[in-house]
């Protein structure tokens, strides 16, 4: 059996995942998505960039023969090659082969087998921040290292981009490397499949997700409910409460005590199981003293039944939509929708930066439109919309007079969907909100990751199907943030005016 550095990373985000890539079935994987082919991608540009001015070697082996790639390096090191790109390192534990292939190994002063130099590990990563996860990696690497060249180097490092060469404290991290060494071996030898946990903010990018999901539908488990963590699904299991009907039977009190619950999140989530097993929206009986908006801030204490009365349904409606290419730092696009309910007609525009360069241009652009209609409201789903407004009126130095009067007219449907009704689905974001109340996007596979993908196609290859797909992506969002807004409305119309007969 071998433990290399991707199955311990991928087993700390997921050890189903780990147990799949040694035992599952290979015809039942996703095929690669193209956003990680960007994010590959990209990782490959950055290596490239790190290593353009660096001299090194590389040995030269046949692939994947790692006992032949293992003793090409090591005849590197004993020679004493200052730095050795991608060299193999093998060791034995608890009876199972280790793999390392630290990006460089770095010769350094000190003791070894080789005589008065040892070798540091150097590992690439395209993140910008030294995640925990990629410290484990560094120690997994020193730890083969050390029993390669039989000493200790005093530190690993990571090179990550925009921050460059960050030391790793091995001395703090390798406790945690050897729980996680020591779960992953178990993990693989007791050849027991771990329960499927479907956690999107994890799975969405792995090639075990369809096959992950199917087993969670069919069998209604409670990682598909917002709401259940990890965390909160282990304390669920000591009380019995692993299906959706025990859980929606429950009484909060019930989970009130337990760590991280309190009144509320008990109350949440019993009643959003309730949601799901009855498949129907419920109002949350609740005050709005606590809304963020400030055009509902002020009626502190009014039932959330009257709330529609401050949801605006104004004779013309904006909803708009970005989209952004985080590792450009770019906005791109600036998609609104234009409702005009006294005429009854519909108009999308498109401000769209065909350039990096053009991104100070669509934000006039935009500016422009959400000032023709002065008093219009602008609806959109989840804060980042008002913060890329914030951020970029700051950036250009749009005049205050022009920003001001704006940021009032921003609502975040998100926040009052949130705060206002459950309902039945599986994520409270605007895809699963928008095709549970009937709205289907023209291209049902696309998504705001698909969206950087295309942008950077048609960065790199010049062709105007991938704007095209963009655009019609985006004005969907756009027509789904507008859907759910009436919907909304009318839900919590009806309510009212039932309440009230």
């Amino acid at each position: 059996m071998i433990v290399d550095a991707d199955l311990l990373l991928n087993y700390q985000r997921c050890n189903r995942r780990a147990f799949l890539d040694t035992y599952g079935d290979p015809l039942q994987r996703d095929p690669t998505n193209d956003y990680l082919v960007k994010i590959i991608q990209d990782s490959q540009l950055h290596h490239q960039a790190v290593m353009a001015n660096l001299p090194y070697s590389q040995p030269t082996y046949p692939r994947g023969d790692w006992p032949a790639g293992a003793t090409a390096t090591l005849a590197m090191m004993q020679q004493g090659v200052d730095r050795i790109y991608q060299g193999v390192l093998l060791a034995e534990s608890e009876g199972v082969t280790l793999l390392s292939i630290p990006d460089l190994l770095v010769k350094q002063p000190g003791q070894s087998i080789f005589g008065d130099w040892l070798y540091m590990p150097m590992d690439i990563k395209l993140g910008k921040r030294p995640k925990l996860e990629y410290q484990v990696i560094a120690a997994f690497h020193s730890y083969v290292l050390a029993q390669v060249q039989s000493a200790w180097a005093e530190q690993s490092w990571l090179i990550l981009r925009e921050r460059g060469e960050y030391p790793v404290d091995l001395w703090e991290v390798l406790p945690r490397f050897q729980e996680i060494l020591a779960g992953c071996i178990q993990t693989l030898r007791d050849r027991q499949e771990p329960e499927v946990f479907i956690a999107r903010n994890r799975c969405s990018l792995c090639h075990w997700f369809s096959h992950c999901y199917a087993i969670a539908k069919a069998t209604h488990h409670l990682s598909l409910l917002p709401g259940v963590t990890p965390v909160r699904y282990a304390q669920l299991q000591e009380l019995q409460l692993t299906t959706v009907r025990a859980l929606a039977e429950t009484s909060p009190a019930q989970l009130e005590p337990l760590s991280g619950f309190g009144r509320d999140n008990a109350f949440k989530l019993v009643r959003q199981a309730r949601s799901t097993l009855q498949n129907q929206a419920m109002l949350i009986e609740e005050t709005s003293d606590s809304f963020s908006n400030s055009a509902i801030a002020h009626r502190g204490g009014l039932p959330n039944r009257q709330l529609s009365l401050f949801l605006p349904t104004a004779p013309i409606e904006l909803y708009f939509d970005i989209e952004a290419e985080p590792a450009l730092n770019l906005v791109y696009l600036h998609g609104v929708l234009v409702v005009d309910r006294q005429n009854q007609n519909q108009l999308f525009h498109a401000f769209l930066a065909e350039s990096p360069d053009d991104e100070a241009l669509i934000w006039h652009q935009f500016l422009d439109l959400v000032w023709q209609y002065p008093t219009a409201p602008i609806f959109h789903f989840c804060p980042f919309e008002v913060q890329t407004v914030e951020r970029l009126a700051k950036l250009y130095s749009s005049p205050p007079e022009k920003i001001r009067p704006l940021l009032p007219r921003f609502i975040d449907l998100h926040d009052w969907v949130t705060r206002l009704v459950t309902l039945p689905v599986e994520s409270y974001a605007l895809k699963s909100i928008a095709r549970w109340v009937g709205f289907e996007w023209r291209d049902p596979a696309a998504s705001g990751a698909q969206a950087v993908y295309w942008y950077s196609q048609w960065l790199e290859t010049g062709d105007r199907s991938f704007l095209e797909a963009i655009l019609i992506y985006n004005e969907d969002d756009c027509h789904a943030t507008y859907r759910v807004k009436d919907w909304l409305v009318h839900f919590l119309t009806t309510v009212y005016q039932a309440e009230l007969a």
